[in-house]
């Protein structure tokens, strides 16, 4: 276990080095991105990579002819804390990938890109996976330490001290995904367009926890784009110009505390204004829900399709959440009004504009919030740990208080 997280250093550190010699070195000297753009796609390699090496020296030297380890314990709580060096680094994954996207579009940037994957050194990999590797690496060090962990004798004298690396880690994660999410909470604030000054609300603006954003169809079928902030959900239209993506607001944004959320059956609604619709009933849509304002007097109304059922119980359990503080009642609301829906027909036009092709994916960029899954079964340790089965600080406790904290507020992307 212990030489699989020293061989795990060793490959992170060949694969830094790699996209700074084979990537981010001759694009800069070939002037095919500009140095400002590289450092953006690229963040701070050169302070990674020594931070690796120093761990991988201290592994060394812990390390008997005989290939055996005696303690590591120690290393591990003085090196760990210097993962916080990574904030920034993955609180700027979204706009990076962003940035590096439209790069591609440039005939230069694409064909050299194209050029690295067929050559050997890539492994068939492109830039991004060589870039997303250290957040891999994150997630993967509580997995590690439980690991060896695990094959260390109780009475050991390394066993306090690896558990007390568990804590560190899981308290480094932790603080590592609330400031990336709030950082993709701002990236998003900043893409939205309002065609119309009311529709500006103060909660996007001071939002510091997106809980939730995909795409989603209306009851006439077109694609909308919605974003579950903490305190209001706004729905939006994905348009490009000028080879950038935004998001313009469609009709008024709803507060959280004005939100109700009916969960449709399949079938109840029709979708969509087709000829052919008027005349068969394939037109009856599945995975359904319709959101509303609580006070009638706005007159909105929205019915809205996800792609199948395991969408749509993402956005209700979401939606549940974050209306729930503001619910008199426990019992869930039903026989709602079915209040008629605006058309679309009555936005302004937009010029000039073509969708981009958005896919809901529950796996994405973010999927960091490094890497949910993984993250919330490392943060989730913390259970453990606080039962007693492991025995932590005050200090630490706290950590994993905030860690658990930070999990409630996590971004979900459906």
């Amino acid at each position: 276990a212990i030489f699989e997280l020293t061989r795990g250093e060793q490959d992170l550190i060949d694969d830094l080095k790699l996209a700074r010699k084979a990537y981010h070195d001759p694009m800069l000297k070939l002037s095919i991105m500009s140095e400002e753009e590289l450092t953006h796609i690229f963040g701070d390699l050169d302070s990674y990579i020594p931070l690796h090496e120093e761990f991988l020296a201290k592994l060394g030297e812990a390390t008997r002819a005989d290939g055996t380890v005696g303690q590591i314990g120690h290393i591990l709580i003085n090196w760990l804390p210097r993962l916080n060096a990574y904030k920034e680094y993955c609180s700027n994954q979204l706009a990076a990938k962003a940035l590096l996207d439209q790069k591609k579009l440039d005939r230069r940037v694409q064909d050299f890109l194209q050029r690295c994957i067929e050559s050997p050194f890539s492994r068939k990999l492109d830039l991004w996976s060589f870039l997303d590797i250290p957040r891999s690496r994150l997630v993967k060090y509580p997995l590690l330490l439980k690991e060896i962990l695990r094959h260390t004798p109780k009475d050991h004298l390394d066993t306090k001290s690896l558990e007390e690396a568990l804590c560190l880690i899981q308290g480094v994660l932790a603080d590592i995904n609330l400031k990336k999410g709030e950082s993709e909470c701002q990236y998003y604030v900043d893409k939205l367009e309002y065609l119309d000054d009311k529709q500006r609300d103060l909660r996007i603006e001071s939002s510091k926890a997106l809980l939730c954003h995909g795409e989603l169809k209306n009851k006439n079928g077109h694609k909308l784009y919605l974003f579950l902030f903490q305190d209001v959900l706004v729905l939006t239209r994905p348009v490009t110009r000028n080879e950038r993506h935004y998001f313009q607001v469609y009709r008024q944004p709803i507060p959280v505390q004005e939100l109700v959320l009916e969960d449709l059956q399949d079938g109840d609604v029709r979708m969509g204004g087709s000829f052919r619709g008027a005349f068969s009933n394939s037109d009856k849509a599945k995975n359904i829900f319709r959101v509303r304002f609580k006070d009638t007097c706005p007159g909105q109304s929205h019915t809205l399709q996800a792609n199948d059922v395991f969408h749509k119980q993402q956005w209700l359990n979401c939606i549940k959440t974050a209306i729930f503080p503001y619910q008199q009642s426990p019992t869930e609301q039903k026989d709602l009004p079915d209040l008629s829906e605006e058309c679309e027909e009555n936005q302004p036009p937009v010029t000039n504009v073509k969708d981009p092709r958005r896919s809901s994916t529950v796996s994405g960029i973010v999927e960091m919030d490094l890497e949910e899954n993984e993250l919330n079964s490392t943060l989730n340790a913390g259970g453990d740990i606080k039962d007693g089965k492991t025995q932590c600080s005050q200090k630490e406790m706290q950590k994993l208080d905030k860690a658990q904290q930070g999990l409630k507020r996590k971004e979900t992307l459906v």
